[in-house]
């Protein structure tokens, strides 16, 4: 398997879903498919993907912005992930 970027993933979620929520979904399935950060555990205590998604939705909520469901929001979850993995609290 091949690991895809935020705009190869977004651009398979716009082929697939014409509609924000489903486009949406399908980003968060295609990242969660590529994720294998439960191979390398940080703090033993969560999966990335899963903590960049809750990210996103948290500061949607407390912003008032969306993110919308294209590339905006694949960035933003890649980036998060970036984050996450680099931040040396973490570990």
């Amino acid at each position: 398997m091949s690991i895809k970027t935020a705009e190869q993933i977004t651009k398979i979620a716009e082929g697939k879903s014409d509609t924000d929520l489903g486009q949406r979904r399908i980003i968060n399935r295609l990242f969660r498919r590529q994720d294998d950060s439960r191979l390398w555990p940080i703090s033993g205590k969560f999966d990335v993907t899963e903590r960049a998604i809750r990210k996103a939705r948290w500061f949607e909520r407390e912003s008032g912005y969306s993110l919308g469901a294209g590339l905006e929001y694949a960035l933003f979850l890649e980036q998060e992930m970036s984050r996450i993995v680099n931040d040396e609290r973490n570990w």
